[in-house]
């Protein structure tokens, strides 16, 4: 049996390339949102930083996170977004327990 879970993306972006990758990743947000295998897909930015991001993705499998990074909307933020990073990004893996 699969297990829900979330994955916490961590961003931080080029001062110069902000409101780029706000675009591009509320593009990719509202495409995600459509796949049958997220119940949540979220953008955040933290209030007291500008251009440090969390991404909150919640898969309903393990499944899904391979067929979400196999989507061509994911493929084109990924190629968007990858020189406006001032760090790579990190992600972070929870199990949904309930």
């Amino acid at each position: 049996m699969s297990t829900a879970l979330l994955v916490h993306v961590r961003v931080v972006v080029k001062p110069e390339s902000v409101e780029g990758f706000r675009s591009a990743t509320l593009t990719n947000v509202r495409h995600s949102r459509l796949e049958p295998g997220i119940f949540q897909f979220d953008l955040l930015e933290q209030q007291d930083a500008p251009g440090q991001f969390l991404l909150v993705e919640g898969y309903r499998t393990h499944e899904a996170v391979a067929a979400h990074k196999a989507t061509g909307h994911y493929a084109a933020w990924r190629d968007a977004v990858a020189g406006m990073m001032a760090e790579p990004r990190t992600s972070t893996r929870w199990t949904v327990c309930g």
